[in-house]
C-alpha cells in the first residue's frame, strides 16, 4: 500500500520530456522525393498509315466445267486437285451414239450432193434445147428450181453433219483454261446431262491469284478527306500495294497490287469493292482462303506519335503528362487518331521536341516535380 507513490516522479519526468519535444523545438517537414519517370522526346516524321481488311482469295480465272451432251461417263482422265493444261482431256462421255449420228448425217450429205448433181445435169441438158425451142420454158424452169432446192438440201444436211460432229466432240470434255483442278462431281458409269446441274469439276487459275476485299464508305471518305486536306499522301489506285497476312499471322512473301476498284458503293454492305493481284508463284494461296489484306501506299508526313501506354483516359477524355523545362509534370489533353503499331497518332495537343512521360505515370501528379531516369527517343 505504500509502494505506488514511488512511480509518481517517473511519470512526471516522462510528461516533461514529451512536452519538451512537442512544443519547445522547431517542427521538421519530410517531403517525399520526386517520382522516377521515363520520358520519350517527340519528333515529327513520315509514317505509313496501314489499312487492314478482311479478304478472300479467288482464282484470277475460275471456270465451272459442265457436260454439254448427255451420256454415260466412261472415264476421268485427270488427277483431282492437280494442275491441268488448257486442252487437256478431263472426262470422256460414251461417244458411240454420237459417232453413229455423225455417220448417218454424213450419208445424208452424200445423198443430197448426188441429188444436187443430178439436178444440175438436168439443167445443163435442157438449156441448149430451150435455145432451139426443142423444150418448153416451163420444163427448163422446173429443172432450175429442182437444182436450187437440191443445193439448199445439201446445205441443210451439211449443217446437221456439223452438229453431229460437234456433239461427238463434246464427248471429250477438255480443260478450257490452265489452272488447278477441283474434285470430280461424278464417277465413272454415271449418267450426266447438259445444264447447270451437270457440274463435272472446277478449274481455278492460281498464278496469278486475286484477293478481294471491301473498304467501308466511312474509311474511304476519311482517306479522301485526309488527302484533300494534305494530312495524308496516297498513291494512285494502280500503284497501291497489298500485303497479305495469313491466318496464322505470318505475312505472305509476295505483295500484290490493286488492279480493280469499283466505281460504286454496294448498297447492301455500304462498302466499295477492291481487288488485288498477287503473283502466287509457290501456289501457297488457294481459292476460298480467308486472309487479311493490308493496303500500302498511304503515308502521313510530319506525324506526331506517342507510345500507347503514355496515353491515359480521364473524365474529360484522353491526356498525357508532359515534362516541362523545370522538371514538372503537366497534364495535357490530346486527340488521337490511328493506332500504328504500339503508338497513337496525335491529332492535336502535342508538338515536336516535347517530352512525354511513358513509364511511371501512376506516381505523377499534375504540377509536381518528377525525376527523369531515362530519355528514350521515339522509334523511327
Amino acid at each position: 500500500m505504500n509502494r505506488p507513490p514511488i512511480l509518481v516522479p517517473y511519470l512526471a519526468l516522462s510528461l516533461a520530456v514529451l512536452v519538451g519535444c512537442g512544443g519547445g523545438g522547431a517542427r521538421q517537414d519530410f517531403a517525399p522525393p520526386p517520382p522516377d519517370v521515363t520520358v520519350a522526346r517527340l519528333a515529327a516524321r513520315t509514317v505509313a498509315v496501314p489499312y487492314e481488311f478482311t479478304a478472300r482469295v479467288e482464282g484470277s480465272r475460275e471456270v465451272e466445267v459442265h457436260a454439254r451432251v448427255s451420256g454415260i461417263l466412261l472415264r476421268r482422265a485427270y488427277d483431282e486437285g492437280r494442275p491441268v493444261r488448257q486442252g487437256q482431256l478431263l472426262f470422256e462421255i460414251d461417244p458411240a451414239p454420237y459417232r453413229a449420228a455423225a455417220q448417218a448425217a454424213a450419208a445424208q450429205v452424200a445423198e443430197a450432193e448426188a441429188r444436187s448433181a443430178r439436178a444440175e445435169r438436168e439443167v445443163a441438158r435442157l438449156e441448149p434445147l430451150l435455145a432451139v425451142r426443142a423444150t418448153s420454158q416451163k420444163a427448163f424452169d422446173d429443172a432450175v428450181s429442182e437444182s436450187e432446192q437440191a443445193r439448199a438440201g445439201v446445205l441443210r444436211v451439211r449443217a446437221e453433219l456439223d452438229r453431229a460432229e460437234l456433239d461427238l466432240s463434246y464427248t471429250r470434255v477438255e480443260a478450257p483454261i490452265t489452272g488447278l483442278s477441283g474434285r470430280a462431281s461424278y464417277s465413272e458409269g454415271s449418267l450426266v446431262e447438259p445444264g447447270d446441274e451437270s457440274l463435272l469439276t472446277r478449274i481455278s487459275r492460281v498464278e496469278p491469284i486475286w484477293v478481294r476485299f471491301s473498304m467501308a464508305d466511312v474509311t474511304l471518305l476519311a482517306l479522301r478527306r485526309g488527302v484533300a486536306e494534305g494530312r495524308l499522301v496516297a498513291a494512285s489506285t494502280a500503284e497501291l500495294e497489298v500485303e497479305i497476312v495469313l491466318g496464322d499471322g505470318s505475312v505472305h512473301p509476295e505483295r500484290g497490287r490493286v488492279n480493280f476498284s469499283d466505281s460504286r458503293i454496294d448498297p447492301e454492305t455500304g462498302a466499295v469493292d477492291l481487288r488485288a493481284e498477287v503473283p502466287n508463284a509457290g501456289r501457297t494461296l488457294l481459292p476460298g482462303q480467308f486472309v487479311r489484306a493490308r493496303l500500302l501506299g498511304v503515308t502521313r508526313p510530319d506525324a506526331i506519335l506517342v507510345p500507347q501506354r503514355a496515353v491515359l483516359q480521364g473524365q474529360q477524355g484522353k491526356f498525357v503528362y508532359v515534362v516541362d523545362a523545370n522538371g514538372s509534370a503537366e497534364m495535357r489533353p490530346v486527340e488521337v487518331g490511328d493506332w500504328i503499331g504500339d503508338e497513337w497518332v496525335v491529332e492535336s495537343g502535342l508538338s515536336a521536341s516535347e517530352r512525354v512521360v511513358v513509364d511511371g505515370t501512376v506516381k505523377v501528379r499534375p504540377g509536381a516535380a518528377v525525376h527523369v531516369v531515362e530519355a528514350a527517343a521515339s522509334a523511327d
